[in-house]
């Protein structure tokens, strides 16, 4: 056996363990950059406990594994994307720091006072990305059992149509009030009951008042006289007591008054309202008769307030009735009104339609049309490509390769399926228009974990496998 001498042994053991310091001293070097490389919630997230969460309801998160007690689908395993896979981050240089003495910094590289390599700091700068919602990358397997289907944005010209419920009633322009000019007695009536049809001339009924039986005699007396203006001024007495021409003229013919004189009509139509009967007294003040032409009629409608903006008078409209299936009204608006309705927010609307066989009748209800202008050339998409949540409105992009993103939108008018898209998307654009609500709530979800990371903002690709 060999035997060396204390000199050599202790320097065997020197040498030994100084080889074991610096080996130590580079691994732990290296181990500290690494370390120092990572952000704090980096680190934190590669150590973190596995999640599992319902990839139909976000809301359902586990720590193992499980069946989700909504809908009964397996959980699956999801962690938080740290960094783009499309963007990356580009990393700025802080400083340089010695391993063993995060307090000695250096803005070059180096070494430190005990001769170890100093090791790089950076700032992760943090990238805005294209909008606030993480992209997702889903497996072209699940793309298929999932149906999912996708159509492009595009330029066309929506026809703005507002359609609304109306109700039938009288063209107030049309219908005429009958009062008599004196008092007196209906003696006898002609019309029977309100809803009797009259025209133009017909007699309403005889009426006697003593103050134009008194006219009647001031006119025979100025006929025996020679003094024209005399004869014209009782002429024009009995006029303004409402006496007609022709029974003005029966009674010059005949040089005798008459007791009672005729009411006549002085348009065609219904009678509406039936104020008197017969034998009873009437004052100037009483409504006898009101008449109503049905020709033309109107009907009143109520526009909501965000489609006030495509009214106008004159725009073409068009009805339909219950009463006569498949038959159409064809008119225009005639007035809009000026003022709201305060309780539901909604502006009156006039329209006027021709109603010559009398087949519309008031108070009927009607399915109104208008027909506003077009919009022409705008970024429209299917209507059942929209998300709407009450707080926000959103469709989901396509991006290629199995890539999918929710984007935020502000929409317009929607008309024979199709939706306006005022800003979000352009048209070419491709869009989903089945599926997206999965998608959606995967990119919410995606959207919280990143809250929790200093990546929030980035474009994060999430990845569903469908193992």
């Amino acid at each position: 056996m060999l035997r060396l001498p204390p000199v050599a042994v202790a320097t065997v053991i020197l040498t030994l363990a100084l080889s074991a310091s610096t080996t130590a001293a580079e691994h732990s070097t290296e181990q500290l950059a690494e370390v120092l490389d990572d952000s704090a919630m980096e680190h934190a997230l590669k150590h973190q406990d596995p999640k599992y969460v319902c990839p139909m309801h976000a809301q359902i998160v586990r720590g193992e594994p499980g069946s989700c007690p909504i809908c009964g689908m397996d959980l699956v395993e999801k962690k938080a994307p740290l960094k783009s896979a499309q963007k990356p981050k580009e990393k700025k240089l802080l400083y340089w720091v010695a391993p063993m003495d995060p307090n000695y910094r250096r803005d070059e590289p180096g070494q430190s006072p005990m001769g170890m390599d100093l090791v790089p700091v950076y700032d992760e700068g943090v990238e805005a990305g294209d909008g606030d919602y993480p992209a997702i990358t889903i497996n072209p397997t699940v793309i298929l059992n999932l149906g999912l289907r996708t159509a492009k944005a595009a330029l066309q010209d929506l026809q703005i149509e507002i359609r609304t419920p109306g109700i039938v009633d009288y063209d107030e322009t049309r219908i005429s009030h009958v009062h008599p000019r004196a008092e007196g007695w209906f003696e006898k009536l002609h019309v029977r009951a309100e809803g009797d049809p009259v025209k133009t001339g017909d007699a309403l009924g005889d009426f006697y008042s003593p103050d134009i039986l008194a006219a009647q005699v001031d006119f025979l007396v100025a006929l025996n006289s020679s003094q024209r203006g005399k004869l014209d001024s009782a002429r024009n007495g009995l006029r303004l007591l409402g006496v007609e021409e022709s029974t003005i003229e029966q009674i010059e013919k005949q040089r005798q008054t008459q007791n009672s004189v005729p009411v006549i009509s002085p348009a065609s139509g219904i009678v509406t309202n039936l104020g008197i009967r017969e034998g009873m007294y009437a004052v100037p003040s009483s409504e006898t008769f009101a008449i109503a032409d049905l020709d033309q009629i109107w009907v009143k409608v109520d526009v909501y307030e965000h489609q006030i903006a495509s009214l106008k008078s004159g725009l073409d409209a068009e009805i339909h009735v219950p009463a006569w299936p498949g038959r159409v009204w064809k008119g225009k608006i005639e007035y809009i009104y000026p003022q709201l309705n305060a309780r539901s927010r909604t502006l009156s609307v006039r329209l006027s339609f021709a109603n010559p066989d009398h087949a519309l009748k008031p108070n009927m209800y009607a399915e109104v049309v208008i027909k506003a202008a077009p919009k022409k050339q705008v970024v429209t998409i299917p209507k059942e490509a929209l998300i709407v949540t009450g707080e926000r409105k959103a469709v989901v992009k396509a991006l290629g390769d199995g890539r999918f993103q929710p984007v935020d939108v502000t929409t317009g008018i929607t008309q024979a399926g199709m939706t306006e898209i005022v800003s979000g998307i352009e048209a070419g654009d491709e869009v989903v228009i089945s599926g997206q609500f999965l998608i959606d709530s995967e990119s919410a979800l995606q959207a919280s974990f990143l809250r929790l990371s200093s990546d929030f903002g980035s474009d994060s690709s999430s990845d569903i496998s469908g193992e």
